[in-house]
């Protein structure tokens, strides 16, 4: 599916567009920094690790073998310093041999969520 598809309405897009602008204007660094997502399905709690491609304070670009519906809330772990945030999926890319392709954003991170300072 093109990222274009995932757009239902031009309001939708024009909010996509100006979260995604955002997330991707501000400081980012390569990083592979190992992840695990964790959500609620069917009143359990399930978890999918993964890895970062590029993080920012506002969020990251990871793999993880597992899809999610753009908006799926999740948490997002960092398995380096153990920290937690809540995350928004904003876009999902393409699945490889190894996952999809996600576009998270942080809300409300901790200054020091990646131990990194930008």
């Amino acid at each position: 599916m093109h990222l274009e598809e995932k757009r239902v309405s031009s309001g939708s897009e024009q909010s996509f567009d100006l979260r995604m602008k955002q997330l991707r204007a501000g400081k980012r660094v390569n990083s592979r920094v190992p992840v695990a997502v964790e959500w609620e399905e069917a009143r359990a709690r399930h978890t999918a690790e993964g890895w970062t491609i590029d993080v920012s304070p506002n969020g990251c670009l990871a793999v993880v073998p597992q899809g999610f519906a753009v908006g799926q809330k999740l948490d997002l772990v960092n398995l380096v310093n153990k920290n937690v945030a809540k995350a928004i999926l904003i876009w999902r890319g393409h699945e490889g041999r190894s996952g999809w392709e996600l576009g998270l954003e942080l809300v409300n991170p901790p200054d020091d969520y990646w131990g990194l300072d930008f």
